[in-house]
């Protein structure tokens, strides 16, 4: 993990004596002498995510962010598990090293795992490939995607993450709840984009365990090969759901090199590089490797950039309410503007056909 981090914020500092006696108490595990270094990674909205860097070892400790959250979300336990059961089954999670629900310690649950060598292209890919080198890598990563569709989850103890059919239906009626919740007044009120998804509406295509959050900077390129994928970060979301809706989500991130300024302005990962596939590209391999293919493809592309906005508008929220005084949440209302232009445009365009 290439290491993006900095001292920790004021408002994120927590005990971190607490957090080492309990790891030597509670998880056997065999930690060199003293209390860790500790810093914060600076990418990430939501959960908060630290390094703890002990003599010749390092952890990463993982905690909820403080403020008002989404029901359900920031479920540090239920993230420990479904990396804990998808060890055997899917070799590109981190090592669990325990979880601790004793929110005395901290002031919150947290869990800790250890960390992975390598490089999380963020804005820049992080190592320098050539252009066919890169269109290797992101065929990698999407093949990874359709892996991890393929988890046979009963096997991997993780059926009961979902609720079996009614996926779609379910998402478009969630994430229309949350942003109504989390709207302020600076923000559009995404009605008619609501309103289409429910109208337009497609049935499950299958059922999987899904991500939820697949993107670049969520995967870890080994540091010894950077065209290979040594590790997938950031299980948070991941439940068990349609794959065409996590495709959809995944591509809401996906900003390539001819798209408009405003969208590019916005762009958090790699994709704009030569040699990256396009949305259109990504979509048709993996419908190739899959062997799913949508009725249409909009439906998805504009579920992913409503529940962008949403899960941008959360964070926003709290800052807007100084729940958080993070600087980088500041003018996070634009880019919620920006997704629903962009969504209205493509339904727009969807209805001329």
């Amino acid at each position: 993990m290439s290491d993006s981090t900095r001292a920790v914020r004021e408002e994120d500092t927590f005990d971190v004596g607490a957090a080492d006696r309990w790891l030597r108490e509670h998880c056997g595990a065999d930690l060199p002498a003293g209390e860790p270094e500790v810093r914060q990674f600076a990418g990430g909205s939501s959960n908060l995510t630290y390094l703890l860097r002990y003599d010749g070892r390092e952890l990463i400790l993982r905690r909820p962010p403080s403020g008002t959250k989404a029901r359900g979300a920031h479920d540090m336990g239920r993230e420990h598990r479904i990396q804990s059961a998808l060890a055997p089954v899917f070799p590109y999670v981190p090592a669990m090293v325990g979880y601790c629900s004793d929110e005395s310690v901290i002031g919150s649950e947290f869990y800790v795992m250890e960390r992975i060598a390598g490089t999380v292209p963020h804005h820049d890919l992080g190592v320098d490939l050539p252009p066919e080198q890169v269109g290797q890598l992101c065929r990698t990563v999407i093949d990874i995607l359709v892996e991890l569709h393929q988890v046979d989850v009963a096997a991997a103890g993780l059926a009961d993450l979902g609720k079996g059919a009614g996926y779609v239906e379910r998402q478009i009626g969630g994430w229309t709840n949350r942003y109504r919740k989390a709207r302020t007044w600076n923000v559009p009120r995404f009605e008619k984009v609501m309103a289409w998804l429910d109208r337009n509406r497609p049935e499950d295509v299958a059922t999987c365990l899904i991500h939820n959050d697949y993107r670049f900077d969520n995967v870890v390129l080994a540091a010894d090969d950077p065209l290979r994928v040594a590790g997938v970060l950031d299980w948070e979301l991941a439940t068990i759901g349609d794959p065409l809706m996590d495709l959809g989500s995944s591509m809401a991130y996906w900003v390539q090199a001819d798209d408009d300024w405003a969208f590019r302005r916005f762009r958090r990962q790699p994709t704009h590089l030569p040699g990256m596939m396009t949305r259109a590209e990504v979509v048709d391999y993996y419908c190739e490797r899959s062997g799913l293919k949508p009725d249409s493809w909009t439906f998805y592309e504009v579920y992913g950039l409503f529940r962008l906005a949403a899960i941008v508008q959360q964070i926003y929220y709290r800052y807007h309410h100084k729940q958080t005084r993070n600087p980088a949440f500041k003018n996070l209302w634009l880019p919620v503007i920006m997704l629903e232009r962009r969504c209205t445009r493509l339904i727009a365009r969807s209805n001329r056909r």
